[in-house]
């Protein structure tokens, strides 16, 4: 059993998600949880499993996000394969744009960095070393 339960997903997060889209006072069984616990976690490895069959045909190692798509449509769920294209190509976006603000604030801080290092070389040499002195 506990081979089992290693395989699927944790049951507080399906119960979470099941929670989400009910009304606030709707209970939902454990056995309810369960059931989609146990479909959710076989549809996910059907999935996973044709996209790996992909990869292995055309010698990859890693599964990516166009080959769950194409495999979301290569088992007849086109209508899911065209949503996660579209998530997907939005997720890409957002990433593009966070690592060019990060490449941007790295830019901007090395700049400053610099600046601040040529503002220290026009002082005077006995100035650029001294240390704070403290009387004891």
């Amino acid at each position: 059993m506990v081979d089992e339960q290693e395989r699927l997903l944790p049951i507080a997060n399906v119960g979470r998600i099941m929670k989400q889209i009910l009304p606030p006072n709707a209970k939902v069984s454990k056995e309810a949880k369960q059931t989609l616990q146990e479909c959710a976690t076989e549809f996910i490895s059907f999935v996973t499993g044709e996209a790996s069959d992909r990869c292995r045909k055309e010698n990859r190692k890693t599964v990516n996000g166009d080959d769950i798509c194409w495999a979301l449509g290569a088992l007849g769920f086109d209508n899911y394969a065209d949503a996660i294209v579209r998530y997907l190509h939005k997720y890409r976006e957002v990433e593009r744009d966070k690592a060019t603000q990060n490449k941007a604030t790295c830019i901007s801080s090395q700049d400053k960095d610099e600046e601040s290092s040529e503002d220290r070389s026009n002082q005077p040499p006995h100035q650029q070393a001294e240390a704070p002195s403290t009387r004891v």
